[in-house]
């Protein structure tokens, strides 16, 4: 019969370090590959669908207008009326009259509002302009 030694018995230890070590590596795996999400394209406009038109590639500077089927127009998680949207817009373009704009609108939305909003951009100096859809492909 074999008898087991207590001092055996106590030496045994589960070694957490490279637990520790695994977790904290999954922890900044998930960090960096997390995507961030852009609050003016995750705003639930359901937007129009086309059959051309370019990729999405976010310009750092470019600017984002939401127009909600009712009507609202949303830039910068804000909501606007025309005179505040020129306001901005004007601010803008007077550090890059360039700077591009993208202006997605409610496929539900009437088109005048999304007409009003590029109007705007027009009068506030901006004429790079761009209307967000998704491939109907």
């Amino acid at each position: 019969m074999r008898i087991r030694d207590e001092a055996a018995a106590e030496e045994l230890q589960i070694n957490l370090t490279p637990l520790i070590d695994v977790v904290f590596m999954l922890l900044i795996f998930f960090m960096v590959a997390t995507t961030f999400l852009d609050p003016e394209r995750e705003m639930d406009v359901e937007l129009p669908q086309a059959e051309t038109g370019a990729g999405l590639e976010a310009d750092p500077l470019e600017i984002v207008i939401n127009v909600a089927a009712d009507g609202r127009v949303v830039m910068g998680g804000e909501e606007l009326d025309r005179d505040a949207l020129r306001a901005k817009l004007e601010r803008a373009a007077s550090r890059n009259p360039d700077t591009p704009v993208t202006i997605r609108g409610d496929g539900r939305a009437q088109h005048q509002h999304v007409v009003g909003v590029m109007d705007v951009c027009g009068l506030a100096g901006l004429v790079n302009l761009s209307v967000g859809t998704i491939d109907a492909r």
